[in-house]
């Protein structure tokens, strides 16, 4: 399995996915700056009227809800109608799901036009599902991935969804299975935006990998690995963004299978 993810590591790299990424403002450097590390290409864009060209030329598409406004919230339904027109696959993270009603009257919405996965924290996952009343910390989640993995399940069985619960162990929620990944290093949580540019890494791997249970996987692995590895060389929180951006973008095969950890 460690051969086959770094395969996918791969693709990525070769194929160079082109992304589009209605994220929030706040991490859209970040995220960038992510998918160009891993062999991808961003795009930033959310005017109405290039949304149905820009799902044209993209191979897939992220929709991330952290700073809402009705004329972003616009843009991601057309782009969202867009892709499913044009079958591309596309990512939503329900960033501070359960924060508001408005955020979730969104969420419900976006819900309705199924998303090809979902990735979140385990207070987010939960929201979503609404299967407590758990609450959102922000955005950091007040719950373990372990917590929230029947959640996942229903969403997976409710809209067809693979849904990615991150957290001290990572868990990937296909049809077929629960696969849980044991990587990273905490100081990642110190920096904004480790989430969302996980889920525009998803996206670029479930743009080129067939399979999209490996492709989360592998998506999801190398996000970790990359930090924990990173965080050896790293002094806080500033100096682990510069060496995270390295490691994604020169990590070994040799590296990553030393380090990857997939749970039985």
């Amino acid at each position: 399995m460690k051969e086959l993810l770094f395969k996918n590591i791969t693709s990525v790299r070769e194929q160079a996915p082109l992304v589009q990424n209605i994220t929030n403002y706040v991490v859209m450097n970040n995220t960038a700056n992510a998918l160009l590390a891993v062999g991808a290409s961003p795009i930033m864009a959310h005017a109405h009227p290039e949304m149905q060209s820009m799902q044209a030329i993209c191979q897939a598409l992220v929709i991330n809800i952290g700073t809402l406004d009705e004329y972003w919230v616009e843009s991601m339904i057309l782009a969202v109608a867009a892709a499913n027109q044009n079958n591309k696959p596309w990512i939503l993270d329900p960033v501070g799901a359960g924060a508001t009603a408005y955020r979730d009257e969104v969420l419900s919405e976006l819900l309705a036009l199924k998303p090809t996965a979902i990735r979140g924290n385990a207070s987010e996952i939960l929201a979503l599902a609404k299967h407590n009343t758990t609450a959102t910390k922000g955005v950091d989640s007040t719950s373990s991935s372990l917590e929230a993995i029947e959640a996942a399940q229903f969403l997976n069985k409710e809209y067809g969804a693979l849904v990615v619960i991150s957290g001290a162990v990572d868990i990937v929620v296909s049809e077929e299975s629960v696969d849980q990944l044991k990587n990273g290093d905490a100081l990642m949580t110190k920096i904004t935006g480790m989430g969302c540019s996980a889920t525009a890494i998803l996206a670029a791997f479930i743009a080129v990998i067939p399979n999209k249970k490996e492709a989360a996987l592998a998506a999801t692995s190398l996000m970790a690995v990359a930090g924990e590895l990173a965080a050896k060389s790293s002094q806080g929180p500033g100096s682990l963004q510069m060496h995270l951006l390295d490691k994604l973008h020169s990590i070994t095969k040799e590296e990553y299978i030393n380090t990857v950890k997939i749970l039985d």
